[in-house]
């Protein structure tokens, strides 16, 4: 086998010509490079739609889900071997979809695990349906009458949820973007990247030319500063990063809205409570030694015997 350390693969991508998905893997596979990860200490893990494909395109290991249960296959993943680098791509319809109790799940725990949503705001592998990010009153061209409901706001909800790394990216600025992805890796904690990206087929409304008329750089105010280096940071800052998720329309801001540096990960709430769990996390615990289960049933009385109640009568 032949080490592909610029993380390429020979599978043929098959993304419709013009496809925001082509720039947010160019981006991930130079911030994986450039990081210098080890595929093998990688994991990509995808639902369903387009960006479901992502895990084959990406030399590492790679997980390609149930629509909607990306998140919890990377919960699990990260949590049996927290030494993982664990990054899941989805959707906004997979995402804030039917994974929407997951994605809101994933910001309580603040596990250290990377989101990337390609927001196109359409389901695109299913011929162009409103996403829960198209606005109500959009009509692109697959839909024979406008959006009738409301729309998702993946940074507001990320924030809500207690993410700690939120940013906004773009898929044709992949420089931009692949910046984002590795300051997102490299973040202790739930980090989610919600990529703006055209879909050249099904959505005629949000194309190119229409983003990047309104983006702008929060990295070009010399006085924009998300980061929270002290907990009493948090409430300000998490309200500055509200406003600037509520832009939309006129200007839309790219970069990192939130940045809490403070707030332990669930890797290190669990080793609070089990210290060895790091040293010897559940992926890598001795299970069996010489054909027989490592514990036996009298090591489990002994560590769970002060849990026993015994019912009288």
């Amino acid at each position: 086998m032949v080490l592909r350390m610029d993380y390429k693969t020979d599978v043929w991508v098959d993304w419709c010509p013009g496809c925001g998905d082509y720039g947010i893997l160019a981006a991930m596979q130079a911030a994986l490079k450039e990081l210098s990860l080890k595929p093998w200490e990688t994991v990509i893990v995808s639902g369903i739609g387009c960006s479901g494909k992502t895990p084959h395109f990406i030399f590492a290991n790679g997980v390609h889900t149930l629509h909607g249960r990306a998140i919890p296959f990377a919960t699990g993943i990260k949590l049996a071997n927290p030494d993982l680098k664990v990054i899941v791509n989805g959707g906004d319809g997979d995402l804030l979809g039917i994974g929407a109790g997951h994605f809101v799940a994933l910001g309580r725990r603040n596990l250290d695990i990377t989101v990337i949503i390609h927001d196109n705001q359409v389901y695109g592998l299913t011929k162009g349906q409103a996403s829960p990010t198209l606005p109500a009153g959009a009509k692109t061209k697959s839909l024979p009458k406008p959006n009738l409901q409301d729309p998702v706001n993946p940074l507001e909800l990320a924030l809500a949820s207690g993410y700690t790394f939120v940013a906004r990216g773009y898929a044709l600025n992949t420089r931009h973007l692949a910046n984002l992805i590795k300051q997102a890796v490299q973040h202790k904690g739930t980090a989610v990247i919600d990529v703006l990206q055209p879909c050249v087929t099904y959505n005629d409304l949000y194309t190119k030319d229409w983003y990047e008329k309104r983006i702008y750089y929060l990295d070009e105010d010399p006085e924009w500063d998300p980061v929270v280096e002290k907990p009493e940071e948090a409430p300000v800052k998490l309200a500055r990063a509200h406003e600037k998720a509520r832009e939309w329309g006129d200007r839309i801001p790219l970069g990192i809205l939130y940045w809490d540096k403070t707030k332990p990960s669930m890797e290190d709430r669990i080793e609070q409570r089990l210290s060895s769990y790091k040293k010897i996390p559940p992926a890598k615990a001795v299970i069996e030694e010489a054909g027989k289960p490592a514990i036996s049933s009298e090591d489990l009385y002994r560590i769970f015997k002060r849990y026993i109640v015994k019912i009288q009568g």
